[in-house]
């Protein structure tokens, strides 16, 4: 065997010291999966500053008071694939846009169309705060009540990563006072359990772990696995290879 090209996400099932070992080359397609996830990352934010779930179904008669998306503060956490494309995506749109991510330089970030910050400043600052660090033990409920608790009153949290990065118990005692608002297409568990109140609750919208590939979404991913392997095979540099250090920081 000289390689395996993923046409999906994560590796870190396969990937053992032994592969490294034997000098197997590994290529992932989590680039491709980055897509959807940042659409519908995107598609939320811009929505939700329409208030487009309070208007539906309503008539001329309702109030139309709404913030919109010129200059709103969207908080990104995270520069992982999700999040840079996510990134790329909101440079479309006259949005005053943050990133906290300990590896991102200040350079870098203005590369991505971002001001960096601390993430405690990102919480206090942003209109909507969306999540896209890597599912690691020990970023374990990095989302904590003391951060929650300094997010905007009318502010939204949006969670397309993992379930664990976020103290689900410090996040419903939020939701439950009606300050702020959450679309979660993760929870832990997943899904959530039965008597859940984020089943009930008026300001959470919960989509079944929907944002990442589906359907034909997942075409994407195979044609960038079989891309990668004709780079291989014609001596090209692939476009996305995993390395062994790598693993460290990777979902």
């Amino acid at each position: 065997m000289r390689g395996i090209f993923y046409a999906a996400g994560s590796v870190k099932g396969f990937c053992t010291p032994a592969l490294w070992a034997h000098g197997i080359v590994v290529s992932s397609a989590a680039p491709a999966n980055a897509v959807p996830v940042a659409e519908y990352t995107v598609a939320v934010v811009v929505l939700w500053q329409k208030d487009f779930w309070r208007f539906m179904g309503k008539d001329y008669t309702a109030p139309r008071a709404v913030p919109g998306n010129y200059h709103r503060t969207i908080g990104i956490i995270g520069a992982s694939l999700v999040g840079r494309e996510t990134l790329r995506l909101l440079g479309s749109y006259d949005m005053d846009v943050l990133l906290a991510d300990p590896f991102v330089t200040v350079e870098e970030a203005v590369r991505l169309g971002a001001t960096k910050v601390e993430l405690p400043e990102l919480m206090a600052a942003a209109d909507v705060v969306s999540l896209h660090a890597p599912n690691l033990p020990h970023l374990r409920h990095m989302i904590h009540a003391g951060l929650l608790a300094r997010m905007k009153d009318g502010a939204l949290f949006i969670n397309t990563a993992r379930g664990a990065l976020v103290d689900e118990a410090a996040l419903l005692a939020e939701l439950q006072t009606g300050r702020i608002s959450a679309v979660l297409d993760v929870t832990d568990p997943e899904p959530p359990v039965p008597d859940s109140p984020f089943w009930t609750l008026p300001n959470v919208i919960y989509t079944p772990h929907i944002a990442g590939s589906m359907a034909d979404e997942c075409h994407r991913m195979a044609d960038f696995a079989l891309d990668e392997l004709d780079r291989f095979l014609t001596g090209e540099p692939l476009t996305y290879p995993v390395t062994e250090a790598m693993l460290a920081t990777m979902a």
